[in-house]
Order: C-alpha cells, then structure tokens, then sequence
C-alpha cells in the first residue's frame, strides 16, 4: 500500500465500498424475502384454519365475512380462474381436515384461495396491499449508490488539480522555468500550488543571479589573466617565466572549465544531437587538446555514430588530459568497441570510488595539480547525452579505464 498511488488508492476504496454496499443489501433482502414468505404462509395457515376447524360456517357466515375484511379478501366465480390456475397456477400452500381442504394458488403475482368443504365451494382473491418492503429495499440501495457515485466523483474532481501541478513539476524537473502556477480557491492544493509557484520565481531569481555573477567574474578575470599572460611572457629568468605562463594557462583553463559547466549544467541546455563519423570527432578532439599526438592515440573502426559532436569531443578531451596528466608513461590509449569508448592509461588505482572524483573540485593529495572539474564535466555531458560513465580498474595491465556508453 505505501508505494500506490492517491488515485489507485481512492478507486480501491470505492470499489470496497461499492462491493460492500451490495453485498449487504443482497444480504438483507435475500433474509427479509424469507422472513416475508413465512409471515405469507403463516396468514394463509390461519385462513385456512378458519375453513378447516369450525364446523358450522357457511359462505355468508359471521366469522366468514370477518375472515374477508379482516384479511383483505374478496369472493370470485372459481370458473374465471379455472383456465389460469390450471396454465400457470403454484400451489404455495394447502391444508386439509374432515371439514375439507384449502389451497392456495399464485398465478403471475396474484394470489387465489380456493375453499372445498363438505357444505360449500369458494374461490377467493387475495387484495391484501402490496408489500413495499423490497421495493423499499431496492430504493435505499439505489439512493446510496447514487450517494457513493456522487461523493466519489467530488473526490476524483477534487484531485484533479493536485494532477496538473504534478505535470507542472514534471516540466519544471525538465527544465521549463517559465512556468506560472495559478490556482483558485483556499484549499490545501491551493496553498501548496502558490508556494511552489513563489519557490519557481526564487529558483529563478537565483539561477539568474548565478548565472549573472559566473559571467561577470569570468569577464573580469580574463582580460588581467591576458595581459598577465602577455607581460610575464617579458620576464628574464625562464624559470620564473615557465612558472607564471604555467599559472596564467591554468587559470585560463580553469575559466573555459567553469564556462562549460554554466553552459551544460544550465536546465534549458539540450544537446544538438546528429550523425557524425568518429574520425570527425577524434578530430575536434585533438584540435581541444593541443598536444602533440605522441601522447595519445585512437583506435577505431571509422562509422557514423548519433552524438553531440562537440560535447562529446570535450568529454574525450577531459578524459584524455587526465589520463595523460596522472598517467606512469604520461600516454593515453582510446579505444571504440560498439557504444563503448574507453580511455585508458597506465598508473595506480584511484582509491575513492568515481562519484568521489565527479563532485566539483574533488581531488587527492597526490592529484593537487587538477582542480577537479574534468570528471564533473564528463559526468554532466554523458548524462545530458543520455549515456553512462564508468570506471574500472585492470589489475594485470595496470591501467585505469575509464568508459562512456553512448545510448
């Protein structure tokens, strides 16, 4: 029951109740039909008793015509019923004694009594008033199921709207932002909708003011980096010079990082997915890493694979630095077999498992040279692709295999 639905939930309940409902007046006319049949002939018995114990009535006797109006009763020419009796009739019930025997017949729903004693014959017609008791039964039934129909399409409207704001929520996780959530009414749904719509427009304030400040300060940083980048390119001793040029690049480095990650991570970012040949996309990887190829090499079978042709080059790219970066023989070896693309390199195994390594700016002691965006990124881009990013480690060779399945 914890993992059912509220609509599946209130359906079941309402079906139990419905089920419940008829059940029981199944139940109770089943047991008042039988009550109502013994009470019938229980009356018939006792007219009958009349005709079959006093020795001296006749037709037109006292106790007879008490009989008529006290039992609703009214005398007929038998020869009228014969034909219908004799057709259709059913004995429900006779009596006899030495004074004569009675009968009572029901053709379709009415009801004869036929009389034979020794001094006389009679022919009665039942007009006792219709028993209301099972229409009134099927009436209440009705009514209550009515009632349950009534309550449970009041329940299903009420719920209605708590449905559309789930959609809303749907598109809002999809990364629909501009959506504006109205609902009438003081309700609990209604409260919830006009709180969820205050967090969209805080959630929206911030990602602005993040996305504002990302931009602005990679803005600011560049052009010093730049010029510091140009001026220490004047400095005398090579050692000092090596160090600053080396420190500029990284921090350029870490810009375009940072700028990927605003760019990727944002919720409106959709990948522009086609058909490329992998050799095109090994190719704009080696354009992004700009080093020479004796570092790293690329095996494949050339064929059209359906990708983000950028996105996944960058992927490669980040895989391909780190490998060379950490590597024992600074050499990475990427290797296509189906959807698989595997990076590999030679050097110990990582000690964290890979979420530690995909968090922003995680890293080792050993690995201070990184500032830990590289996995964070390939991470974001394969889920935006639709892939899978795993690692494992071969023993025998001595190498850390990194892969992307592509879906």
């Amino acid at each position: 029951m914890k993992n059912i639905s509220v609509t599946a939930f209130i359906h079941t309940i309402f079906i139990i109740a419905l089920i419940v409902i008829s059940l029981t007046f199944y139940i109770l006319l089943n047991s008042t039909q039988d009550q109502r049949r013994l009470q019938q002939l229980y009356r018939y018995k006792l007219i009958a008793d009349t005709f079959l114990t006093l020795d001296n009535i006749t037709k037109d006797s006292r106790e007879v015509k008490e009989l008529y109006k006290k039992e609703s009763l009214t005398p007929i020419d038998a020869d009228k019923i014969r034909d219908a009796v004799e057709k259709s009739g059913n004995t429900i019930f006779s009596g006899h004694s030495i004074y004569g025997k009675v009968r009572v017949f029901k053709v379709n729903n009415d009801y004869y009594i036929y009389v034979e004693r020794y001094n006389f014959t009679l022919a009665l017609r039942d007009d006792q008033p219709f028993d209301y008791t099972e229409q009134l039964i099927f009436t209440v039934a009705f009514a209550l199921l009515l009632l349950l129909l009534f309550l449970y399409l009041m329940v299903i409207r009420k719920l209605y709207p708590l449905k559309k704001l789930n959609k809303q929520i749907e598109k809002f996780a999809e990364g629909k932002l501009d959506l504006k959530i109205d609902y009438d009414g003081g309700d609990e749904i209604a409260k919830i909708a006009k709180s969820f719509d205050r967090a969209i427009k805080h959630i929206k304030q911030l990602i602005s003011s993040k996305n504002l400040f990302m931009r602005n300060i990679m803005h600011e940083l560049k052009t010093p980096i730049t010029t510091s980048r140009i001026v220490a390119e004047s400095v005398d001793d090579e050692m000092a010079r090596k160090i600053l040029i080396k420190s500029f690049n990284r921090m350029n480095s870490l810009i375009e990082d940072l700028a990927q990650i605003e760019r990727i991570t944002m919720y409106s970012f959709v990948p522009q997915k086609d058909k490329y040949m992998l050799s095109d996309i090994f190719e704009e990887t080696k354009n992004m890493l700009l080093k020479d190829e004796k570092y790293f090499e690329f095996k494949y079978v050339n064929e059209y694979i359906y990708t983000d042709k950028s996105l996944l080059a960058l992927v490669l790219k980040n895989l391909i630095d780190n490998a060379i970066k950490y590597s024992t023989d600074k050499f990475a070896s990427v290797e296509v077999i189906g959807n698989k693309i595997s990076v590999k390199s030679k050097g110990e195994k990582l000690k964290q498992d890979l979420a530690f390594y995909t968090e922003p700016f995680s890293q080792e002691e050993k690995r201070s040279a990184g500032f830990g965006l590289g996995l964070y990124i390939v991470d974001n881009i394969t889920e935006k692709l639709s892939g899978e990013f795993r690692y494992h480690y071969n023993e025998k060779q001595q190498q850390n295999i990194f892969e992307i399945i592509l879906n």
